[in-house]
């Protein structure tokens, strides 16, 4: 489902955000990646999501060869993913049912299918009662439950999710967890990155340690597989 492969990224000057990356997350699998800041792991999630490509070898997502992708395939690979961000990134100006529709709208779907979809996502968040409020008038742990319900609007079969709780206290931490871990229960490949280091002792989930853009622990050996196109 996502695999490096002696996997690198340079940036100008040079610095090497990731080197030599090797990791496989299966079908299916909730894991957490851990690390310094600045170790690379918003690196990795960018990669992973196709907003930047390797410098040197193989990226693979949910069927897809990220290094040999044309720019044309990158919006159907997108329905592929959802992404979630620390700072929730909501627009302002539009309702709870608005910001979660937006995907659905981009994509050119049916009003009628976009209605049901969207009152279904905001319903399984448990703020279907707020769906024609603003996000300022939500708490943060209601603005990231809207966050992960415009993510999963597409039905995506990979969820990744950068500090997902890192705006968050103890409490409503673990209510977004609670909420990814259904959401992987329904078969989606989960995949956080966290430094909540309290949140990742209290589980049995495999986690990946990342230091100075490099694999430490974690990463999972995975047979030799021809390359995907």
């Amino acid at each position: 489902m996502i695999r490096f492969s002696h996997t690198y990224k340079t940036y100008p000057g040079p610095t090497h955000a990731l080197r030599d990356i090797n990791l496989n997350i299966d079908k299916g699998e909730f894991v957490y990646l851990t690390g310094p800041s600045g170790t690379g792991k918003t690196t990795l999630f960018r990669l992973i999501s196709a907003f930047l490509l390797p410098s040197s070898r193989t990226v693979e997502v949910a069927g897809y060869n990220l290094s040999k992708m044309k720019p044309t395939d990158v919006p159907l690979f997108r329905r592929r993913i959802g992404v979630i961000y620390q700072d929730f990134r909501l627009l302002q100006s539009r309702t709870v049912f608005e910001n979660v529709a937006l995907p659905l709208e981009i994509r050119g779907e049916r009003p009628g299918y976009i209605d049901q979809r969207v009152k279904e996502m905001i319903d399984s968040v448990g703020l279907y009662i707020k769906k024609d409020v603003y996000p300022c008038q939500l708490s943060g742990g209601e603005q990231q439950r809207v966050a992960i319900a415009r993510a999963l609007i597409h039905h995506p079969s990979v969820l990744i999710a950068d500090e997902p709780t890192g705006n968050l206290d103890p409490d409503l931490s673990e209510d977004i967890i609670d909420l990814l871990d259904k959401v992987n229960a329904q078969g989606t490949t989960v995949f956080v990155a966290t430094h909540d280091h309290d949140l990742v002792r209290r589980t049995s989930k495999r986690t990946i340690h990342i230091e100075e853009g490099q694999v430490v622990s974690g990463a999972k050996p995975f047979l030799n597989q021809p390359s995907l196109v």
